[in-house]
């Protein structure tokens, strides 16, 4: 199933698209996911699959504000009720339909149930109460979600997460470095990332490294005496992140936000992964736009902890020559195009 085309041109700045929750009832549907960026973009798939199954209705997001309002602004949703993470609600009038896609339950199921909904599609959860398809560990997390919404009657697949069509990057388009993590475990150590950079300056690339405010040492130590790479950390708001990622040849980070940006604009990527196997976060469609490396074994019973602060030792076993063969291979394809 393709999703509905969502106009991107210049790919719009969050505004001001907050709902007033007195104001959310019978009519509305409220979808609970408040995490992060590539948290927002995995569910793209299944927001479109609420749309199909309650056509009429008004779909509110509960969700940091920026995110929520970014896909309002695309018309992934209607409207973003500010939450982070999973503290009560405010009140709402009730009778709507509620869907969790931020957890397996009970918390997040009993929130959702004390705002008073007619409905609730989520998980299997005893200790809340609520019956539903049942939570599987092994699987990945789009096909969790996009599992959970059409057994629920909203038909909907890993093709509904693109915001554009594949199309060829620009003229003397940049490779996008996004060296940064939230977590220790899944940051690549910066000497690597700077000899990837200077390697792919040498072959005539122009490189572009990003990052938040607070990541600035990280992309300083990148560009450290290359020549050609320009710091753009702490410069780019949401919007501004997106429009960088989609004009750029190719994209090369960790497990992190940026990779979902990636995937979602149909943009080239080379995404390392350490403590979570790419089979549970890995991008879900294009497979030839998108390389993963991973040194984990498939087949463990456990991985490493995705949020601890000690380089993860997968992470650590992959090598700046992996990283450049492959972000070679997806130039050399994207140039042939």
């Amino acid at each position: 199933m393709r999703a509905e085309p969502v106009t991107v041109q210049g790919l719009p700045a969050p505004g001001r698209c907050t709902v007033d929750p007195a104001t959310i009832g019978a009519g509305d549907v409220l979808v609970l996911r408040a995490l992060g960026l590539g948290d927002s973009l995995t569910a793209v798939a299944p927001l479109r699959g609420v749309r199909r199954m309650l056509p009429d209705h008004r779909i509110v997001l509960a969700a940091p504000e920026p995110l929520g309002s970014w896909l309002t602004e695309l018309g992934v949703v209607d409207g973003v009720l500010p939450q982070s993470g999973l503290v009560p609600l405010p009140p709402v009038r009730g009778g709507h339909v509620a869907v969790n896609l931020h957890g397996r339950g009970p918390r997040s199921h009993e929130l959702l149930l004390a705002s008073g909904p007619e409905r609730l599609v989520g998980f299997a959860a005893r200790e809340a109460g609520h019956t539903g398809p049942a939570w599987r560990r092994d699987e990945h997390e789009v096909h969790r979600w996009c599992r959970l919404v059409s057994e629920a009657g909203g038909p909907c697949g890993p093709e509904d997460l693109l915001l554009r069509p594949h199309r060829p990057a620009p003229a003397g388009a940049p490779v996008l470095i996004h060296p940064g993590a939230a977590s220790g475990s899944r940051r690549w150590p910066a000497p690597r990332w700077r000899e990837v950079a200077r390697a792919l300056v040498a072959d005539g690339h122009r490189v572009v490294v990003t990052g938040s405010p607070a990541e600035s040492g990280l992309a300083a130590a990148v560009v450290d005496g290359v020549d050609g790479a320009e710091d753009r950390c702490g410069t780019l708001d949401l919007a501004g992140l997106a429009a960088a990622v989609g004009e750029s040849a190719a994209v090369l980070s960790t497990d992190t936000g940026v990779a979902h940006v990636a995937t979602a604009l149909a943009v080239p990527s080379v995404v390392l992964f350490g403590p979570t196997p790419p089979a549970w976060w890995g991008p879900a469609v294009d497979p030839g736009l998108h390389t993963v490396l991973w040194r984990g074994d498939p087949s463990a019973p456990a991985w490493g902890d995705p949020h601890a602060a000690e380089l993860d030792e997968r992470l650590a076993a992959v090598t700046p020559d992996e990283v450049l063969a492959a972000a070679r291979s997806q130039l050399a394809a994207a140039s042939r195009t």
